[in-house]
C-alpha cells in the first residue's frame, strides 16, 4: 500500500520515526513529507533511511513528475503526525503552501491525523472549530491522548503512541467499502417541544454521535440518508449524505417512517422528547398570566424505534441509543440488556450520560449489545471511533443473519 506520512514541527515527530518503521515493516510503501519545521527536529536523512525513498518539502523539487500533486493522487492513505495546531489550520482553510499542504489538497484517499499540541491550544475555540470542519470533511482522528506534555505540562495534547496511530490507520483502509451498496438511515440531534412561539422542552444532544456514524457510513461506501434535529451548526453533515431536517419528535417520527422502508440499516442516535406539551400556546407564556407558577400538561410522545421495529422488513438491521445516569458500569449494561429486550432491536447502544458526561462532548463510551443481552462490543473514545465500532458491531450482526453483510 503507499502511505504518505506527513510530518509537521512539534518535538513528537520523534516518535513518528517509530511509526514510520512500522508501516515499512508492515511491507508498505511510505513516502514521507515533512514541512520544513519538521526537519527542525528530526533530519532529512533519517526520513529517506527509514522510509527507503527519496524525501523533499519542496514544490519546485522533481517538477516533471507533477510531484506536488502525484504523492496526494497515488496515495492509498495519508497520515499526518504530528498534526500541529498550525497544521490543523492551514488544513481547515485548505492552504497549500507546501509540499504537505498539496498533497492534502490532491489526495481522495483516507486521511488521518495524529494531533499533537499543548492543552491550551488544543482547547482553544479556534482549534476546536478547525477539528469540527476537519472531521465533517472526512477526516480521521487519532488521539490526543492525556498525559505528558513538553515543559512538565501536563493534559490532552500528547500525541497518540505509533502503534495506535498505525493501528488505527490501517484498520480505516481494511474496512473501506465494507458497506458498498448498502442503505444507511440514521437519525442525529435532539427534538424540541414547542411550548410557545419562544420557548420549547429540550435537551443537550449535540448530534455529533449521530453525525459521526453518518460520516463513518458514508466514508464506508454506503448511501446515507441524516435526519437531523436541531444541529445548529455545531455539527456538520459531510458530502454524500442528504439530510432531512427535523424539529419536534412527531417530525423525526414521520420522516424515519418515510425513510425506513428503502434502508437496509437504521441507527436511531437521536435524543428524542418522551413528552410534548399538550397545549401548545399561540402566543407568547408571560409571566403576569400565571403568577407565582407555571403548570403545564405533558403528553407522552409515541416510540418511534417501537413502530420501526414493528414495521420492519425482512433483512433489516435495527440500531437504537440508550442515554443513563447510573451509578456503574454494572447498571448500565442492566439498563441496556433490559431496552434491548424491551424495543426488539437488534443492538443497543448505551451510554452513561450526566452534568459533565456524554452530551456536547467530542469523546465518548459505549457499551453495545444484542437483542438476546450480549455485549457486541465496548468502546471510549472519540465519537468516530464509536461510530466506527458501532458499524463493526453492525456487520456483524448482519454476517450472522443468513449473509446480509453486504
Amino acid at each position: 500500500m503507499f502511505v504518505v506520512v506527513g510530518v509537521t514541527g512539534g518535538i513528537a515527530a520523534y516518535k513518528t520515526v517509530s511509526l514510520v518503521r512500522l508501516l515499512v515493516k508492515a511491507g508498505h510503501d511510505v513516502h514521507v513529507v515533512p514541512t520544513s519545521d519538521a526537519l527542525r527536529f528530526v533530519g532529512l536523512p533519517t526520513w529517506e533511511a527509514l522510509s527507503r525513498n527519496p524525501v523533499t518539502t519542496s514544490v519546485h523539487d522533481d517538477v516533471a513528475k507533477v510531484r506536488h500533486v502525484s504523492l496526494g493522487q497515488s496515495a492509498d492513505l495519508v497520515i499526518v503526525a504530528p498534526a500541529t495546531a498550525n497544521t490543523l489550520a492551514s488544513m481547515a482553510a485548505g492552504l497549500a503552501s507546501d509540499l504537505l499542504g498539496t498533497t492534502l489538497l490532491a489526495t481522495t484517499a483516507p486521511v488521518v491525523v495524529a494531533p499533537a499540541m499543548h492543552t491550551e491550544m488544543w482547547r482553544h475555540p479556534a482549534t476546536v472549530h478547525n477539528m469540527e470542519v476537519l472531521r465533517a470533511r472526512g477526516v480521521h482522528v487519532v488521539g490526543p491522548a492525556d498525559g505528558v506534555l513538553t515543559g512538565g505540562d501536563s493534559g490532552p495534547g500528547r500525541m497518540s503512541e505509533p502503534e495506535e496511530i498505525a493501528s488505527a490507520a490501517l484498520a480505516l483502509v481494511a474496512r473501506s467499502g465494507d458497506l458498498e451498496g448498502l442503505a444507511v438511515v440514521v437519525s442525529a440531534g435532539g427534538t424540541r417541544e414547542p411550548i410557545d412561539p419562544v420557548r420549547f422542552l429540550g435537551n443537550r444532544s449535540s448530534g455529533r454521535q449521530g453525525v459521526a456514524i453518518a460520516h463513518a457510513a458514508a466514508e464506508r461506501g454506503a448511501r446515507v440518508t441524516l435526519v437531523a434535529a436541531h444541529l445548529d451548526g455545531v455539527v456538520r453533515p459531510g458530502p454524500g449524505i442528504e439530510v432531512v431536517g427535523v424539529g419536534t419528535a412527531d417530525e423525526l417520527g414521520r420522516a424515519m417512517d418515510a425513510a425506513a422502508p428503502d434502508a437496509d440499516v437504521i441507527v436511531m442516535a437521536a435524543a428524542v422528547a418522551d413528552y410534548s406539551v399538550a397545549s401548545v400556546s399561540d402566543t407568547k407564556l408571560r409571566k403576569q398570566d400565571s403568577p407565582g407558577a407555571l403548570t403545564l400538561e405533558l403528553r407522552e410522545n409515541r416510540d418511534v424505534v417501537a413502530g420501526l421495529v414493528a414495521n420492519r422488513r425482512a433483512g433489516q438491521t435495527i440500531v437504537a441509543f440508550a442515554a443513563e445516569t447510573v451509578g456503574s458500569d454494572g447498571e448500565l449494561l442492566d439498563r441496556a440488556r433490559a431496552k434491548a429486550a424491551r424495543k426488539g432491536v437488534d443492538l443497543l447502544a448505551a451510554n452513561a450520560v450526566g452534568w459533565t458526561q456524554g452530551f456536547e462532548s467530542t469523546q465518548n463510551a459505549l457499551v453495545i449489545v444484542d437483542r438476546d443481552g450480549t455485549v457486541a462490543a465496548e468502546v471510549a473514545g472519540s465519537k468516530d471511533d464509536t461510530a466506527h465500532a458501532l458499524l463493526d458491531a453492525v456487520l456483524a450482526a448482519r454476517a450472522g443473519q443468513t449473509g446480509l453483510s453486504g
